[in-house]
């Protein structure tokens, strides 16, 4: 089975006697329940409730391991260290670049990735090069599953933890303390107004480039983000695209007739015209 090398991510270590409790009440992610293989999806966020940084965390010895984007990754490590104040807890950055993400029987070392483990699919992720597949292998997979990745999918500060499913992939805790952004995230989650949620594309055709609005009636329901082929993401109005397929509207990308789909793990449905309704 695969094994990817994505070479575009970076790493740094935190530890120290606070370093758990420091985390926790800055970031989405649960670290309380966090497992000792498991490594989960997590945001630093804008008071307003908007992704300011994302990442994946795991545990590693007596501290975490925190992967993000390279892109990310100086200013993920200078604004955690502009909270740290007189916070037992260290920031150690890491000279491995890339990780590989591997599944099937190969998902054997690393923790297990928790968006994935959603999906019913083993997928790792370990530090440094471990592997040649082709990276287009990793694209269809997560396409498939509905699994966002920013800079492809959205922008940051530009969505909400619901819009990307961080609430339902492991990436939101609802059980834990009051973090960056927490009280506009919580309104959202008990109120259930999240409206807008990643779905999975399939074109008549091949799709067309990443920012390509998704229209009904030429009026747009949200944009495509990853593309692999017929395949892609998009975030949209599910309300809109659930009016759509009731009405059998047609729903095009660019000219291309689509057909748009909720991930399954999700157990997300689109919402009806009775469902909006009641609310």
């Amino acid at each position: 089975m695969p094994a990817v090398f994505l070479r575009e991510r970076s790493f740094f270590r935190i530890t120290g006697a606070e370093a758990e409790a420091f985390l926790h009440n800055l970031i989405t992610t649960d670290l309380v329940s966090l497992g000792a293989d498991e490594a989960r999806p997590g945001a630093l966020l804008t008071p307003q409730g908007k992704i300011l940084f994302d990442f994946m965390i795991w545990r590693d010895g007596a501290g975490f391991l925190l992967e993000t984007d390279t892109a990310q990754w100086e200013g993920l490590l200078k604004r955690l260290t502009m909270y740290r104040l007189r916070a037992k807890v260290d920031f150690v950055a890491e000279d491995t670049q890339g990780v590989t993400v591997a599944w099937g029987d190969n998902a054997t070392h690393g923790p297990k990735d928790s968006r994935f483990a959603k999906a019913g699919i083993a997928l790792s992720r370990t530090p440094g090069e471990h592997g040649s597949d082709p990276e287009t292998l990793y694209d269809v997979l997560r396409i498939a599953n509905g699994i966002a990745v920013s800079g492809l999918d959205f922008a940051l500060q530009d969505a909400f933890p619901h819009d990307v499913l961080m609430d339902l992939n492991g990436g939101l805790g609802f059980r834990k303390g009051c973090y960056i952004g927490q009280e506009v995230v919580s309104r959202m989650h008990h109120r259930g107004t999240a409206r807008r949620r990643v779905v999975i594309v399939s074109g008549s055709a091949e799709l067309p480039t990443s920012g390509t609005e998704l229209t009904v009636g030429g009026k747009p329901i949200g944009t495509l983000g990853s593309t692999a082929g017929n395949m892609g993401l998009a975030i949209v109005r599910i309300d809109r695209a659930g009016e759509a397929i009731a009405e059998e509207a047609p729903i095009r990308a660019g000219d291309i007739d689509v057909t748009v789909s909720l991930p399954a793990w999700s157990g997300l449905s689109f919402p009806t015209r009775a469902d909006e309704a009641s609310a």
